[in-house]
């Protein structure tokens, strides 16, 4: 006489569109750290240069956030973290750029 045993694995097949990107991100890790650094890094240059230069706070903020994603490359962070950064950095760099240019 012989038992047998069986195990069901259910397995969550509703993944979140950031989970996806997060896993597109890193196996495409290259590709995509190219891409955020384009971004950060032009994006960054072009508000200093617009008038974030004028403004230390601005500034502060600005330097900040674009070497905190390029310490988490350099770093080689897992891309959850880097792509936080990266976007973190770009909202500023927006809104460093709406505060800063708009109303001068």
């Amino acid at each position: 006489m012989s038992t047998t045993s069986t195990t069901t694995t259910v397995r969550n097949t509703q993944n979140s569109l950031y989970s996806n990107f997060i896993a597109y991100s890193e196996e495409n890790r290259f590709g995509m750290i190219s891409a955020i650094l384009l971004i950060v890094g032009c994006a960054g240059g072009i508000t200093v240069g617009m008038g974030g230069i004028g403004n230390d706070l601005a500034l502060i903020a600005l330097i900040a956030s674009t070497m905190f994603c390029l310490s988490m490359i350099l770093a080689v962070a897992p891309m959850k973290y880097v792509v936080g950064a990266g976007l973190a950095a770009a909202i500023i760099d927006i809104l460093v750029l709406i505060t800063v240019v708009l109303p001068g």
